[in-house]
């Protein structure tokens, strides 16, 4: 029986979001208000759409985009954590799920030789169209209330999980690890022995925190670890192989 370690992106594999660092490639690392004001709540992923094609429009290079989100700093521990997985993948299967991209995610995992680590990712797939302006689109539509409408991360865990118990797979452990509000989601599907572990200080961790005790949570099944580095979930990964 393997472990899977399900890994959010921004704010936890590195020290930032990938959507706000990507306005560093331009000259004036600012968007004009035609584009900030144009964001409607839950639609993240539109936004990021239109901004990618002001991008295109300065005419900045596919080359200096994937410079700059190369740039972007892992948070610490994260490569350490990746590169164990990535030595014990007979044991350790590793997905992320992330309201970012293919591509920034692809460059940025690449660009620190750490891709092996991760099985699978599932994100907003993007390209570069004729022109050479990158697109984002949303991830696929779904039914969640809570979640935004391009991505609910529970939608992909569960079935992640049941086409790898199709396969022959089973998990006897899952680590779900994140920061956000929209991790909060995919702590429902999670086991008695399992584990979700929130970021110390983020909306994860207080979200987890309201909803202790409530009846009907479906959320406290799953033993809760808060994390400040990858140090910490290497350290539980660790004590879970060995036990």
């Amino acid at each position: 029986m393997k472990i899977l370690v399900a890994l959010d992106f921004d704010h936890t594999v590195v020290d930032d979001n990938s959507d706000t660092w990507v306005i560093k490639c331009l000259p004036s690392p600012t968007l004009p208000d035609s584009v900030k004001n144009s964001y409607r709540k839950g639609h993240w992923t539109e936004f990021m759409g239109r901004v990618m094609s002001y991008i295109g429009e300065q005419e900045v290079s596919p080359d200096r985009l994937r410079g700059v989100m190369e740039t972007i700093p892992y948070t610490d521990g994260m490569k350490d954590l990746l590169t164990f997985i990535s030595e014990h993948k007979s044991t350790v299967d590793c997905i992320v799920i992330s309201d970012s991209n293919t591509l920034f995610i692809d460059w940025i995992l690449d660009a620190a030789g750490l891709r092996a680590a991760v099985d699978k990712v599932f994100t907003n797939p993007a390209e570069f169209n004729e022109s050479g302006h990158m697109e984002v689109r949303c991830y696929h539509s779904h039914d969640c209330t809570r979640c935004p409408v391009n991505l609910c991360k529970r939608n992909v865990l569960e079935r992640y999980l049941s086409e790898s118990s199709d396969a022959g797979v089973e998990y006897e452990r899952v680590f779900y690890v994140g920061d956000g509000g929209n991790d909060f989601c995919p702590t429902a599907c999670l086991r008695g022995g399992d584990v979700v572990m929130p970021r110390k200080g983020y909306s994860l961790e207080k979200l987890l925190a309201k909803h202790q005790g409530q009846e009907g949570n479906t959320s406290a099944r799953a033993r809760v670890v808060a994390w400040s580095s990858g140090a910490d979930i290497l350290q539980e990964l660790k004590r879970s192989m060995q036990s």
